[in-house]
């Protein structure tokens, strides 16, 4: 049996939203974990085909993460410029 053990680290500007949205995807194969500045994925498991299709989708399911994060801080830091303005005035 072989078994397959591999580490996935990435720089996010938001680490603690992109690691949230993917919570729901941790299963027993891939956990990710919130690091200073990025995000660490943790893969374990014993059958190849099934941490290569976990993989893939964890990669997709991150990019969309990332996307939806950067998204939500523009958002709101938008938000906090519209809202200093109008208190100036």
């Amino acid at each position: 049996m072989i078994r397959v053990e591999g580490i996935i680290e990435t720089p996010h500007r938001h680490p603690d939203c992109v690691a949230a949205a993917l919570e729901p995807d941790n299963l027993t194969l891939i956990r990710t974990y919130p690091t200073e500045g990025g995000v660490r994925a943790e893969i374990d498991g014993t059958r190849l085909r099934s941490i290569i299709a976990s993989v893939d989708d964890y990669l997709m399911n991150l990019a969309i993460a990332e996307d939806v994060c950067t998204s939500a801080s523009r958002r709101s830091e938008s938000a906090l410029q519209v809202n200093w303005a109008v208190k100036q005035i």
